[in-house]
C-alpha cells in the first residue's frame, strides 16, 4: 500500500509558495499570478515526467501528460475564515484502497463563491504536527469534468485564521495516476453543490 503524500513533491511546494506570496483573492487576476499559476503547473508536469511511478507509472506517462487543467480563473480565489471546531474529533475516512485514514477535524472553512455562502470542513493527519491544512472535496464536475473521487486543496496554515482559498490550484489524489497509492476520499459535509471549473480536470477527450 502507498499513501497519497500531503504534498505533491517541489511543484506543489512552489505553488503553495505562490498562493502565500501572491494568489490572493486581490490580485489573483493580474498578469504575473496566471504567469505564475502556468509556470507551476509545468514544473508539476517536469516534476511527474522525472520521477516514474511518483506517481505516473513509466507506462503512462505519455498518456497522462501534460496534465489537463481548466483555465486559469481568477473568480475562483476566495477568501476565507476557518471556524475551529468545538471539540476536534479524529475521524476514519475512507480511502482508495479500502483502508481507512485517521484525519483529525480543524474546523470549518465558511467563504462565499459564485455569490453563493459555503463551507469546506478542514483536516490535519491524526498523530503529526498541524502545519497545513487539508481540505478534500467533490462537486458536480466529479465524475464527469473531474476524478470522480474528488480533488484536494492544501493551505498552509495561518496565525489569524484568515485564508484565500484557490481552487484553481485543486488537484488530483495520487490515485488517479496508479492505484497502489491510498487516498482518502472527501467526507459528505465536503460535496460541494456547486460545479468548480477550476484546477485539475480530466482531460476532455479521455472520460477516466
Amino acid at each position: 500500500m502507498r499513501m497519497q503524500p500531503r504534498h505533491i513533491g517541489l511543484a506543489l511546494a512552489a505553488a503553495m509558495l505562490l498562493a502565500r506570496c501572491g494568489g490572493t483573492a486581490t490580485d489573483a487576476g493580474t498578469g504575473d499570478y496566471v504567469q505564475e499559476l502556468l509556470k507551476a503547473r509545468a514544473a508539476t508536469d517536469a516534476q511527474f515526467r522525472n520521477s516514474p511511478n511518483e506517481p505516473i507509472p513509466p507506462d503512462a506517462m505519455d498518456t497522462l501528460l501534460p496534465l489537463s487543467y481548466f483555465p486559469p480563473d481568477p473568480d475562483y480565489v476566495v477568501a476565507a475564515s476557518l471556524k475551529p471546531a468545538a471539540q476536534r474529533v479524529v475521524v476514519d475516512m475512507p480511502t482508495s484502497t479500502g483502508e481507512l485514514r485517521k484525519e483529525e477535524r480543524v474546523g470549518v472553512l465558511e467563504f462565499v463563491l459564485k455569490g453563493q455562502p459555503m463551507a469546506l470542513a478542514a483536516f490535519h493527519e491524526a498523530g503529526t504536527d498541524m502545519t497545513h491544512l487539508f481540505i478534500p472535496f467533490r462537486d458536480l464536475t466529479s465524475g464527469t469534468e473531474t476524478y470522480q473521487a474528488g480533488r484536494y486543496l492544501d493551505l498552509e496554515l495561518t496565525p489569524t485564521g484568515l485564508y484565500n482559498i484557490d481552487f484553481n490550484r485543486a488537484y488530483n489524489p495520487y490515485c488517479y495516476y496508479n492505484s497502489k497509492f491510498d487516498c482518502p476520499y472527501p467526507p459528505a459535509e465536503n460535496r460541494l453543490t456547486i460545479p468548480i471549473r477550476a484546477g485539475q480536470r480530466l482531460p476532455p477527450s479521455k472520460p477516466h
